[in-house]
Parts: C-alpha cells; sequence; structure tokens
C-alpha cells in the first residue's frame, strides 16, 4: 500500500496551437524497496555525481540506503514494483562511518569543500567527533518530476526521522549535508535563453512555466550557475555553509556549438535547527496547483 497519492496535472502542448490538453497523473508514495528499487536508485545516484559516480561506490551506496526501508520515500505511477521516479532518504554518516560510500561522500566533500576554508574546517570538525551527526540528504529525481512532489516527501521524511527517534534509532542530527547538481551558463548562453524566451512564451508547455515561476523568486546568479532542482534555492538560503565545484573526472572538450549544459555540484551544510522551517518554505513555495 502506498503511503498516500498525489495526482498532478501533465500537459500536451502544440506548437501550431495554443490549445492546451491536461494529462491526469496520479503519484504514489512508497517505502524504499530493495526488491525491486535497486537499479532506479544507481541510476539516480549516477545522475546526482555524473562523471564522479565511481567515486562513491554505487552498488554498495544503493544496497546501503535500500537497507534501511523504513525512512526515505519514493515515487511511482504504476505499483509498488515499477521503477521509482524520484528517491528521498537520510543516512547517519557516523553510525556508517566506515562504510566504503559513507567513507567516499565524506572525502568527497571535504576535497569539494577545500577552496572555502571555513567550510572545509566546519566538515573536518563535525567528521571528527562523535558528540554529533551528520545526516547525508539523497534527494534526486527524474528530469520530468514537477517540483511539487518534493515537499510532501519531505514532510513524510520529518515524521520518519522522529518516529525512528521514538524508537531509539540513530536519526537524531545536529547538520544535514546535501549534495545536488547545477549548471553553468556563459554570458552569451543567457543571453540567447533571455531572448529566446518572449519569442517562444506563447507556446510553451505547463511545465517550463511552471519551472520559470518556481525559479522566479530568485535574482539570476551572477556567476551563471543554476541549480537543477528549485528547492536547491531555498537549501542554500538555510546553508550554514554552501560551494559550487566541478567534477574530479576530466570532462570530454565542448564545443562553443555543441548541445548540453555544463554540468556541476553543490554542496550545502543545513543546520538541524533549520530543517523544519526550510521544509516549510519548500510547502509554501511549491504547493501543488488547486
Amino acid at each position: 500500500m502506498s503511503k498516500r497519492k498525489q495526482a498532478t496535472a501533465d500537459d500536451n502542448s502544440d506548437d501550431n496551437s495554443s490549445d492546451v490538453s491536461l494529462i491526469n497523473v496520479d503519484f504514489d508514495f512508497y517505502d524504499p524497496n530493495p526488491k525491486v528499487d535497486y537499479q532506479a536508485l544507481k541510476r539516480l545516484l549516477a545522475q546526482l555525481f555524473q562523471r564522479d559516480a565511481d567515486l562513491v561506490h554505487l552498488h554498495e551506496f544503493s544496497e546501503l540506503i535500500l537497507g534501511q526501508p523504513t525512512v526515505g520515500t519514493t515515487i511511482k505511477t504504476d505499483g509498488i514494483e515499477s521503477d521509482p521516479y524520484a528517491f528521498l532518504t537520510v543516512l547517519n554518516m557516523h553510525v556508517h562511518h566506515e562504510h566504503p560510500s559513507i567513507k567516499a561522500i565524506a572525502n568527497y566533500a571535504l576535497q569539494k569543500s577545500s577552496p572555502d576554508p571555513a567550510f572545509h574546517t566546519a566538515l573536518q570538525g563535525l567528521f571528527s567527533q562523535t558528540q554529533s551527526h551528520v545526516g547525508f540528504v539523497f534527494c534526486e529525481r527524474l528530469i520530468n518530476m514537477p517540483v511539487q512532489v518534493i515537499p510532501p516527501m519531505y514532510n513524510m521524511l520529518i515524521k520518519e526521522m522522529k518516529w525512528a527517534v521514538d524508537d531509539n534509532e540513530p536519526y537524531t542530527f545536529s547538520h544535514f549535508l546535501f549534495i545536488s547538481r547545477t549548471y553553468h551558463l556563459t554570458p552569451d548562453e543567457e543571453s540567447a535563453m533571455h531572448n529566446a524566451a518572449p519569442a517562444s512564451a506563447s507556446k510553451k508547455s505547463k511545465r517550463a512555466k511552471n519551472n520559470a515561476t518556481s525559479q522566479s523568486n530568485f535574482a539570476p546568479p551572477a556567476d551563471g550557475i543554476y541549480p537543477y532542482h528549485p528547492e536547491d534555492e531555498y537549501i542554500k538560503l538555510a546553508s550554514l555553509h554552501s560551494i559550487d565545484y566541478t567534477f574530479s573526472a576530466p570532462a570530454e572538450p565542448r564545443e562553443k556549438d555543441s548541445f548540453g549544459l555544463d554540468t556541476r555540484g553543490r554542496i550545502m551544510l543545513v543546520p538541524a535547527e533549520q530543517f523544519p522551517e526550510l521544509v516549510a518554505k519548500m510547502n509554501e513555495a511549491y504547493a501543488p496547483p488547486s
């Protein structure tokens, strides 16, 4: 049985018509399913870490996540036996500090935060002591998933962590560590995107309009680095430290006129006391359409 169901409307727009036809999609929220979710989860982890994915031991990481099926949520559309389209969970980095994937995540975060001495020192201090625990938040989804499904997942995560703590399980954290994806646009690319927007505004799909609206609360970044996920802007605002980084593995040479985005990463450290307010802001910003 699913945790809950959320209905959203997709669309099918035609370039030769202003009419918009709506398609209702039911999203079911499930606990992680170790029997069927492994391959899809591994793909989502690879999507998050991109060409650095081999550094974090995807097989072991996937098995660790699926080893705690009572904390975390997946979203599916074809029943519990289908592949998840989105995944959210939290892992205790201190409890699992000897696990190869958590070791790799800690080392990765330390390496990528090294250009910011304050951030790097904060992580070193957190990882080297045992009094306070850091929760690593894994949140990833397929590109066509609407942001409105994310707040309910975080709402459930807060409840599940509380229930786990009530059962004396180690889900009390002092900080949450987030790793997410970004992309970089050059000034020319930003200008081209801006100039193209008005001409195609009347033909945009409802999803594109929703994405634009969800980003509109924030000014364009001065450095040209944009989050893949709109909610990351709120996570960054709640962060004690954050840093954008490029991947360690070399990229294929990118021609000026080539397709595709210059994908990068972002690490954010959020104090636990900020987490409920952060989730409340997500709920306010990305409420399902009425």
